[in-house]
């Protein structure tokens, strides 16, 4: 059996993961001195590159002194915890990254709580120590009373440090010994993480946890073997979740080497290799022995708490910019988006309409992000957060928020808070004129939060959440204060119509955009909706033509990304999502129709 070691490396966002797996695999020689390597390398997405964040987890393998380490690069943001929770059952132990100056973070909460539950000892990495403001001492202690929070066996808590700078690629045992490669870390894998039990000798038991698919060869399982070997063309039992059996044919069995993924004839216990062959395979489900098969144990996945309605567009402008706009097309995709993401579901309500359930408006942005840009049409209505009812009573999710911001904005944020049923658990100052505060929060007032935050504190805040439980509703939330401003014609917007209703409110389109009859064109300065016409030109008299004038001068539009629509927008409203643009709409286009469900509602 070969020398193997398997890891997963776990985080706050932005604490360094990614970077640091760059430097693993440069340092081990897995890149030859030619090749060229980009940054962040791991992070392959078109989205994941722009925003520098992970979404998908990556599994690499790298060899250092005859010994093959694989290496499973997960994501740090809460919405992707599904992700993390499923990797970290496929390893032996985990790289704890913590930044030297931000330290113990609510995702880092959320991650140790998974390892330790599994029973993995972490390895811990106080990275960032070249920060000016790195506090390595005090976060190793934070880390400490963390896992002793979290119930650590005493094993767990005498757990290794290592200190480093990931993005100039050096490791330390001692944050002052001078050291400039990554060499300690490395002794400090292969001589901390334990060898994979299990054995090539005894009956196959192999279980996925991550989907791929390629068009070629079909959907192909992501696995870790816990026992025995499994080869190329072998016939091999596929025992579901739900305990149905299927036989089946190993198609085609691939290996990981850096970054390639190359084909194998055959591999053994504890290894981590991709599976294809098997047209039923999903996330949890077991690759046995047909003769003696011992499945292992389905994996339980955190629910989703958040929902929200992908619709068939239906405005005046429908398809004139989009590939895929029927209904069809977008049941196909969603079907394949479920294929490979465990942690979202979706059911169909209705002709052309959709429920995806995720674990927060990232996640579903990005699915939404994703489609568009492959040439999909659709309309999204506003985040909902999943509802259950236990004993006759209705529960609601509530999340655990952490704010990082400079002193001076607090009062203001702890009011805005307050107002969304925030409860202040925390407060404590971390210097340099910043504090942390600490909330529990109902999910619904999460929602439309991100963009009002970030202009309160001129964007210097910083907030992290991640889910606390279920508990008893919590009654309403303050939503939007003002209004909207609503074409009520169709045709193109022009400057002096623009110029005109200015003074209104805050526009969202410019001169020569496409308008309709119930497009959302702009926000009202006062709480309710008024209808405007944007296409109004301006009249010729006999005295002078119509161009001659004095100059109009235009405030620049609010450009409205789709988060940042997605948070805008209220019950009545739906985000049109394109290719090319992201317009905002009521679900009602008809005025007439709209006063008449609004006065309904009133009085429901």
């Amino acid at each position: 059996m070969r020398d193997i070691r398997n890891i997963a490396v776990i985080a706050h966002v932005d604490h360094g993961k990614t970077t640091l797996v760059d430097e693993l695999l440069k340092q081990s020689g897995t890149f030859s001195s030619h090749q060229n390597v980009d940054e962040r390398v791991m992070d392959s997405n078109a989205i994941e590159k722009e925003r520098g964040i992970t979404i998908l987890s990556k599994n690499t393998a790298i060899d250092y002194e005859g010994v093959r380490i694989n290496i499973i690069d997960t994501p740090g943001h809460a919405d992707f915890g599904g992700e993390v929770e499923r990797v970290l059952k496929m390893v032996d132990s985990v790289l704890l990254l913590v930044d030297a100056q931000e330290g113990v973070m609510p995702q880092t909460k959320f991650v140790v709580k998974k390892a330790l539950s599994l029973g993995h000892r972490p390895i811990v990495v106080v990275n960032k120590i070249d920060k000016p403001a790195a506090e390595p001492d005090r976060v190793v202690d934070e880390v400490f009373d963390l896992f002793a929070q979290m119930d650590a066996n005493e094993e767990q808590l005498e757990f290794p440090v290592i200190y480093a700078a990931a993005r100039d690629g050096y490791a330390r045992f001692d944050a002052n010994d001078g050291n400039m490669d990554l060499k300690p870390l490395f002794e400090t894998i292969l001589k901390e993480v334990p060898k994979p039990q299990g054995a090539d000798e005894n009956g196959l038991q192999l279980q996925v946890f991550t989907l791929d698919y390629d068009n070629f060869i079909g959907k192909i399982g992501i696995a870790r073997i816990f026992n025995g070997t499994i080869s190329q063309g072998e016939t091999v039992l596929l025992v579901k979740a739900d305990g149905e059996k299927v036989k089946g044919r190993v198609s085609k069995l691939i290996g990981f080497k850096g970054l390639e993924r190359i084909d194998i004839k055959t591999a053994g216990a504890g290894d981590i290799v991709a599976v294809a062959g098997f047209e039923t395979i999903d996330v949890g489900d077991s690759l046995c022995d047909p003769l003696n098969p011992m499945p292992l144990d389905p994996m339980h996945i955190e629910e989703p708490t958040l929902s929200v309605t992908f619709a068939v567009n239906d405005s005046p402008l429908a398809g004139t910019e989009g590939k895929f706009v029927t209904s069809n097309k977008i049941d196909e995709r969603l079907k394949a988006e479920m294929n490979t993401n465990i942690a979202m579901g979706y059911e169909q309500i209705g002709e052309g309409k959709f429920k995806v359930n995720g674990r927060g408006e990232l996640q579903i942005t990005i699915l939404a992000e994703n489609m568009r840009r492959e040439g999909f049409e659709f309309c999204i209505g506003r985040p909902e957060v999943i509802i259950r009812e236990e004993n006759g009573v209705k529960m609601e999710p509530f999340e655990h928020l952490v704010i990082d911001l400079p002193d001076e904005f607090s009062g203001a944020i702890i009011e805005k808070l307050g107002k969304r049923k925030a409860t202040m658990t925390n407060m404590v100052p971390m210097g340099e004129g910043y504090t942390r505060l600490e909330f529990e929060i109902p999910a619904r007032g999460l929602i439309g939060i991100r963009t009002e935050f970030l202009t309160e504190t001129k964007g210097e805040g910083v907030m992290n959440h991640s889910f606390l439980e279920f508990r008893p509703y919590s009654g309403t939330v303050e939503s939007r204060k003002n209004g909207a401003l609503v074409s009520m014609e169709n045709g193109e917007a022009l400057g002096y119509s623009i110029f005109n209703l200015q003074d209104r409110g805050v526009m969202f389109i410019k001169p020569q955009d496409k308008v309709y009859v119930g497009m959302v064109i702009g926000q009202h300065a006062k709480d309710n909706d008024l209808d405007v016409n944007p296409i109004k030109g301006k009249a010729q008299s006999n005295v002078r033509s119509s161009g001659a004038d004095e100059a109009i001068k235009l405030v620049p539009p609010r450009t409205m990304s789709l988060e940042n629509a997605l948070e805008w927008i209220e019950d009545d409203e739906l985000v049109e999502v394109t290719p090319l643009s992201v317009r905002v709409r009521k679900r009602e286009l008809d005025p007439t129709v709209r006063k008449r469900t609004a006065k309904k509602e009133k009085f429901a």
